[in-house]
């Protein structure tokens, strides 16, 4: 985080030092002076002023008062400021289109479909530099953390639910992700590279990634979504265009006619034989 590559990254490295030196203004006088009062006046030092009825000095209410309220009133300021240019769902200010990617994590691992050019990648993400990555992230069951620590900001993945990320990475390089959140027994292998590359370079893997011999279908996901530990990076030319939808909307209960909110998919995954009243579409 205080080596970032994106200009994500480089804004919150800003805010964390800023708000670490405001804050220390006022810890390091605190035990600076505790220290020296300490020695000052303890109880062999007869040349220190003996004052047993003071207690109270103007001067030094108004100097331990006024610093510690500009700097809380500095700081409100800077979080509201950086609270709203930080919003992980306020798009990124830029000339170039962004790149859509639509995340789902697995137990334990990262599927990414790129919407817009119908391919899909497993513990792999490629994106383009100088161009901002619009993520739309869910999961397919259980809670999980989305992190880039060299690119900016941490968004949970939920189950049925559909969260989104803004980012960017202004350098080329390969950078970690990873799940920041323990999300049950396979979560130390739940990491992923992150591929920073120019738009020609980017373009060009697309390209490799059509050639993949791999589909990923809607039967192909359910085995993929099968638990497993440190799954191989994996590349796939062509993806049900549907899916990070039906992903969404599997745990939505069974829609009525006129009730249900969006489009009505296919059942991503076959509801058992006998199902029971009100059993969540799966």
């Amino acid at each position: 985080m205080f080596d970032p590559k994106g200009d994500i990254g480089m804004q919150e490295r800003h805010l964390i030092l800023l708000s670490l030196g405001l804050m220390l203004m006022v810890v390091i006088p605190v035990i600076a002076l505790t220290l020296f009062f300490f020695w000052r006046y303890r109880a062999t030092n007869t040349k220190a002023t003996y004052a047993p009825t003071w207690a109270h000095s103007t001067p030094i209410e108004i100097v331990v008062w006024t610093i510690p309220c500009v700097i809380v009133a500095f700081l409100g300021v800077l979080i509201w400021r950086t609270t709203h240019s930080l919003d992980p769902y306020r798009p990124l200010d830029s000339h170039v289109a962004p790149v859509r990617v639509q995340v789902v994590a697995l137990n334990w691992k990262w599927l990414f479909i790129y919407p817009d050019y119908g391919i899909a990648a497993v513990n792999q993400l490629v994106i383009p530099t100088g161009t901002p990555i619009d993520f739309e992230l869910t999961a397919d069951s259980i809670m999980n953390s989305f992190f880039i620590p060299r690119l900016g900001s941490q968004v949970y993945a939920m189950a049925g639910m559909q969260t989104q990320l803004h980012l960017i990475a202004d350098v080329p390089g390969v950078y970690a992700g990873q799940s920041s959140a323990y999300s049950g027994s396979g979560f130390s292998d739940m990491h992923f590279q992150t591929k920073a590359m120019s738009n020609i370079e980017f373009r060009q893997w697309v390209q490799q990634a059509k050639a993949s011999p791999l589909k990923l279908s809607r039967d192909g996901y359910r085995a993929l979504a099968q638990p497993s530990n440190g799954y191989a990076p994996t590349v796939y030319a062509a993806v049900d265009p549907s899916l990070f939808q039906a992903v969404l909307n599997q745990y939505m209960t069974m829609p009525k006619a006129g009730e249900f909110c969006g489009s009505v998919l296919p059942s991503l995954r076959p509801l058992p034989s006998a199902p029971r009243a009100n059993l969540p579409h799966l």
